[in-house]
């Protein structure tokens, strides 16, 4: 195994309350995801008449672009950070300028017809994705490379990911309530609130760091067994999450046949997961991380299961199932990344090489949620089902790809846990 010599410690600049003017950035991040990833397929059905067939393979291709270029993107953002912090706010910068331009050209196209659509929907998702990704990992870098003791760090972990919720909610309500302008509007000012808060904030202060190697091996963090597993844990149940977030809206439109309550039920879904966190926190104290990790996993399927039997108008069952699943998601925000930190120190490769780390963990996601759309979409396409459709056979196919086949990939992935959790070593 090789690993890089011990480099000075990085402290922090900035007291803890502090914290929140770093975490803050995470909240717009969030926010442009959920209309991605959840909104972006129905709106193109819908409102422009494309085939699922089409958008899932136009999804599955830029998502699948994106996710192969982020391990470089992450090497980038260790260069940068490793500048300056100045020279890392000024990337962020031009990331966000990406992301928002590309955000609002993807949900106002000035055409209609399928080919120039196609073609100014893939462009715009390039820009959006890029600077997405950019602005991402050097953000998740930033905060890694902070330093300090384990609270200090799970606090720096714990305000990102509480502003990240607070984004998701946000998002989960806003498209619905006020449309896609407004959204983008919101997302722009967000973007700048963000940035300007992360340059006011704590910041890590570098003693004698050396400069990131040219030549590093991109494929360094592959040769460590326990990241392999690890990623591998994470993509399958990553994938058994995003089926049911690019369907999600199909379901409660022609299935529930519930439009009025989508809100609800995401607002529902979010505010379960963001409540969870304490007890999730206070579980993992008790039974490890990866335990911990694998209850979380048992009690999506024992929830999610039921929306298989749900119908027409049975809002407050599927309620029920939103609350469940969104208790269940705590989990799967509170440990994978845990265990990963816990890798790359291990490893000897923390507060130089964590941007090359997250690039692979960030490429996996975006994998996640590629092979989600594009296995997803054409399949139910494949199957007769289409839009607003009332037929029993569509949406049965609907109903097994939406819930029943994420409950199959949740079960793989907690058991290939439980079999790799003496390989994480991390609280086996």
């Amino acid at each position: 195994m090789t690993s890089t010599p011990p480099l000075p410690a990085l402290t922090l600049a900035g007291p803890s309350p502090a914290l929140w003017r770093y975490g803050l950035l995470g909240a717009p991040l969030a926010f442009v995801a959920l209309p991605l990833y959840v909104t972006l397929p129905r709106h193109y059905a819908e409102q422009f008449g494309l085939s699922l067939a089409t958008i899932g393979t136009l999804l599955l291709l830029v998502r699948g672009l994106d996710a192969l270029v982020d391990p470089w993107l992450g090497r980038l953002a260790d260069r940068w950070l490793d500048h300056s912090s100045r020279h890392a706010m000024w990337a962020g910068v031009v990331s966000a300028l990406l992301l928002a331009t590309g955000f609002v050209a993807l949900f106002h196209p000035p055409w209609r017809e399928t080919g120039p659509l196609l073609a100014w929907c893939a462009t715009s998702l390039v820009l959006t994705y890029l600077g997405y990704s950019l602005l991402s990992l050097l953000h998740q870098a930033w905060g890694s490379r902070m330093g300090g003791d384990a609270s200090r760090r799970a606090a720096v972990a714990g305000w990102r990911e509480a502003a990240a919720l607070t984004g998701v909610l946000v998002a989960s309500v806003l498209p619905t309530l006020a449309g896609m302008t407004a959204t983008a509007a919101v997302l722009a000012v967000a973007l700048a609130a963000g940035l300007v808060t992360l340059a006011s904030g704590p910041r890590a202060v570098q003693r004698g760091l050396t400069r990131i190697p040219q030549d590093l091996d991109t494929w360094m963090p592959w040769r460590q067994p326990a990241f392999r597993a690890l990623l591998l844990c994470y993509l399958v149940n990553g994938i058994a999450s995003a089926i049911p977030a690019t369907l999600v809206l199909f379901f409660i439109r022609d299935r529930l046949q519930a439009p009025q309550w989508e809100a609800a039920f995401l607002g529902a879904y979010f505010a379960a997961a963001a409540l969870s966190m304490p007890l999730w926190l206070a579980l993992i104290q008790r039974v490890g991380l990866t335990r911990a990790w694998l209850a979380g996993m048992l009690l999506a399927v024992a929830t999610f299961v039921g929306a298989a039997s749900l119908g027409a108008g049975d809002v407050l069952p599927f309620l029920a199932v939103c609350l469940g699943s969104g208790l269940a998601l705590g989990a799967d925000l509170a440990v994978p990344g845990a265990l990963l930190t816990g890798i790359v120190h291990r490893n000897g490769h923390g507060a130089r090489h964590e941007g090359l780390y997250l690039g692979w963990w960030n490429a996996a996601s975006k994998l996640n949620l590629a092979l989600a759309a594009g296995v997803a979409l054409p399949a139910l396409h494949l199957l007769g089902y289409q839009t607003d459709t009332a037929d029993i056979e569509p949406l049965s196919a609907l109903v097994l790809i939406y819930a029943v086949l994420p409950c199959v990939l949740k079960l793989a992935a907690a058991a290939f846990l439980w079999r790799v959790r003496i390989a994480l070593a991390e609280d086996a």
